[in-house]
């Protein structure tokens, strides 16, 4: 198309006898629509995206800004042509231009005049045609102004029916006087279909046009006063579900027959249907059905619709009543769980036990367990094991460093972006209502302003009231009962008492050497090989080698060192077989320090040679049992005490308790009366780093107090526990077996218990216990006498 075409100067004017006036013909572009008819007059926004048309946009605003409107008979698939164009439009003037940030250009039109196409004069990249302005027909009469007063009546009679039209609008049509610009504003605000817009601009009588308005105005306000007449019949007939499926019902009607759309009709009905699928319980069930009568009659743009969508979508996908079925047969349980942990027969034990009773008793509520011990001892991955051993969906969950009671509970809707706790989400998750559930690290629960998250839990791990647990966002209680929770934590000091005291405690200690051996052959060694690409042909390591690297390489009471270390010999054999060194690797011990380095740890190197006042205690931290050298120097001095290792005051207590122990019963154990008189003591601890407390060193400190004193070296190859009282009795102690696993781990041969831990005994393995020697005493006589054979 030529640009010539569209720069004409503005068609000259003329007048007929009437007055009227009469535009000469003049070419114009054209932007054709699907679904907007345009009448003169009215005022519309309109957003433009194909690149054809905003460039019409643009050569327009640089002439005189007007544009002519079509609207189409129906939309094809391959776009606009001439012959699918109505042929009467709106010319319209661009009022307003935005060009937003999404490549769209944003305008505000306003019609004109109405035009015929003469003759279609251009069409790419834009359509243009030659225009005839059309002369809109008006005689002022009696019956015009009578059609004028109904139309004005009817129309301002309907606005207050309307539900969809503004108010304002009535003052606006009562200050109009023209009944050309009457008909076209009453024409654009009817909610009627394209055609009958269409008729109406192609309607160029006013008077006829005016008669057409009128009676689409009486049909729109025929509807409006039927419904209110069924509203006002019905009522009080009818009871509720009656009343509401009728109402529905004339919603549908009433928008099929306004032509609006029934997209949210659809999306209430499904939501509806899936709820009644949902298997609910009834508490559950009539929360839900208030809210979604609440949707029904809420408008889609109202804050408060997505709040409630949200809210049934939750309660549409909660497993209300979805339960997996529970392996029960024992022997194939007891295998999958020997497959995956080696020992632990405690553990163990306490499932196959449930397992028993759950076949009895089908309706058993779920155990709350409690799994205690140093990192790596398989905790977690052990709750994976009982849950594959049940047949049941597993959902972990990490407590560490959750300090918002709402993680738990969750957060009431009337909060923005408000969500339920991390409970009911697993469960979401899981698809089931009875998987077995870990809660990770409920020891490292924190609590600060917004609240205690392990108060929370105290609802969730009470098998007598988690039948019900009502979480804040759902406001309505959820069944806990069926799921077996596991909770894991290294210690069980910072666990608040009343929620220790809902839950059963399975002690999970530290592995022995023999156990560890195993454990790497069974479990670790075949996963690294894996991990790393090797198979046995490629790599042997013999359990000499493994030995050495869990006695010189690891200290620990869980098994993560040590398989860092088998990867790092998987790593050295890949790297020598990838290139091509060799083709089969055989790690012996003495390669071990081309592999890993120098040793890590020298076993015994601080028992070799014993020295007057040191003595070997033994220890237990969250990371396991440990050996601990209690040191002690005598200086010249006036009787001052000095204690340093970042001892705890209890752990101080207990160093005062010994000297004053040793002072009154100086000449019984062969000291001077006034050997403190004229002498400073510094009692120091080793790995000042670490923080030190309890009252179990006791006995070792007194033991290396009397050592110092009388000069004589305590016992090799002897380390010994307990508090000691100041009458001379030795109580017990907690963490034996933990204890005696790491002094069994550092070479200790004989260890001083008190007499009230002998049960404690039993836990021991019986490997461990056949390598020790164990002296169970309960007065501190008895203990020097040991720890010192040549007399105290």
């Amino acid at each position: 198309m030529d640009q010539e075409k569209l720069e004409k100067p503005e068609p000259e004017i003329s007048s007929d006898e009437e007055g009227e006036v009469h535009p000469t013909p003049r070419v114009m572009p054209i932007m054709p629509f699907s679904d907007l008819v345009l009448f003169p007059r009215i005022i519309l926004p309109i957003v433009v995206w194909e690149e054809p048309r905003q460039k019409l946009v643009n050569d327009v605003l640089f002439q005189d800004k007007t544009l002519g409107v079509l609207a189409s008979r129906e939309e094809k698939p391959a776009g606009f042509g001439p012959e699918n164009l109505y042929n009467v439009g709106t010319a319209a003037v661009i009022l307003k231009m935005r060009k937003p940030e999404d490549d769209s250009i944003r305008l505000l039109i306003q019609g004109l005049y109405r035009f015929r196409i003469e003759e279609w004069v251009g069409f790419d990249p834009y359509y243009a045609a030659k225009i005839i302005p059309i002369s809109e027909e008006y005689e002022p009469d009696q019956e015009t102004e009578a059609l004028v007063a109904s139309v004005k009546g009817m129309f301002i009679k309907m606005l207050e029916m309307s539900p969809y039209l503004p108010a304002e609008l009535g003052a606006l049509v009562k200050e109009l006087s023209d009944p050309r610009i009457l008909a076209d504003i009453t024409a654009g605000s009817l909610n009627i279909s394209k055609e009958e817009k269409q008729e109406l601009l192609e309607t160029f009588s006013v008077k006829e046009r005016l008669r057409r308005v009128l009676g689409l105005i009486t049909r729109e306000l025929e509807i409006l006063e039927l419904g209110k007449k069924i509203q006002s019949q019905v009522k009080g007939e009818m009871d509720k579900a009656q009343k509401d499926y009728y109402l529905r019902e004339q919603i549908k009607a009433l928008q099929k027959e306004l032509g609006e759309t029934d997209e949210r009709t659809r999306e209430v009905d499904e939501l509806e249907f899936r709820l009644e699928e949902a298997g609910l319980p009834p508490h559950a069930m009539k929360e839900a059905q208030r809210e979604l009568a609440r949707l029904k009659r809420m408008p889609p743009t109202s804050p408060d619709h997505q709040v409630i969508r949200n809210y049934l979508e939750w309660m549409i996908e909660l497993p209300w009543s979805v339960t997996t079925e529970d392996n029960l047969d024992l022997a194939q349980a007891r295998q999958i769980l020997d497959e995956d942990h080696y020992d632990l027969e405690k553990v163990k034990k306490r499932i196959l036990e449930y397992l028993a009773v759950r076949k009895l008793k089908t309706d058993m509520k779920g155990p709350i367990l409690c799994f205690v011990g140093p990192p790596g001892t398989g905790k977690t991955s052990l709750g994976r094991s009982i849950a594959r051993a049940l047949g049941r969906k597993f959902v972990r969950l990490s407590l560490g460093g959750v300090r918002d009671e709402a993680e738990i509970r969750g957060h009431r809707r009337t909060y923005v972006g408000a969500l339920p706790g991390r409970i009911i989400q697993s469960l979401r998750r899981a698809g089931s209502n009875n998987p077995v559930f870990i809660l990770d690290e409920v020891d490292k629960i924190g609590a600060d302003f917004r609240g205690d998250p392990s108060s929370a839990l105290l609802e969730v791990l009470d098998p007598e009231q988690n039948f019900s647990f009502s979480d804040h966002y759902l406001d309505v209680g959820f069944d806990l009962s069926r799921v077996m929770f596991i909770t894991t934590a290294n210690i069980l000091d910072p666990v608040p008492p009343a929620l220790r005291d809902r839950m059963e405690v399975l002690e999970l200690a530290g592995y022995t050497e023999e156990e560890k051996l195993e454990i790497s052959f069974f479990h670790l060694i075949p996963r690294q090989l894996e991990a790393h690409g090797l198979t046995p042909d490629h790599l042997e390591i013999p359990r000499e080698t493994v030995r050495q690297v869990i006695a010189r390489y690891t200290r620990e009471s869980g098994l993560r060192n040590l398989e860092r270390e088998i990867a790092a010999l998987c790593r050295g054999a890949a790297r020598e077989i990838a290139e091509e060194i060799k083709t089969h690797v055989v790690i012996n011990p003495e390669d071990l320090t081309q592999y890993l380095g120098p040793p890590k740890f020298l076993r015994e190197s601080a028992l070799d040679h014993p020295e007057p006042g040191v003595a070997t205690g033994l220890a237990w931290t969250p990371s396991g049992g440990d050996i601990l050298f209690i040191e002690v120097l005598r200086m010249p001095g006036g009787g001052n005490f000095k204690l340093t290792g970042q001892l705890g005051d209890v752990m101080k207590e207990s160093a005062n308790a010994a000297l004053s122990f040793i002072r009154a019963r100086a000449p019984f154990l062969g000291l001077e009366e006034d050997f403190f008189e004229k002498a400073d003591l510094h009692i120091h601890v080793p790995a000042g780093a670490i923080p030190k407390d309890g009252p179990s060193a006791g006995l070792t400190l007194l033991t290396a107090l009397v050592s110092l004193m009388s000069g004589r070296p305590v016992k090799q190859g002897l380390a010994m526990t307990g508090e000691i009282t100041l009458r001379g009795h030795v109580l017990r102690v907690g963490g034996i077996k933990n204890k005696v696993l790491a002094a069994h781990r550092a070479g200790i041969k004989e260890i001083i218990l008190p007499k009230e831990n002998e049960m404690d005994l039993e836990e021991i393995p019986p490997s461990v216990r056949q390598d020790l020697i164990f002296h169970l005493v309960d007065r501190i006589d008895q203990a020097l006498d040991i720890a010192f054979p040549s007399g105290p």
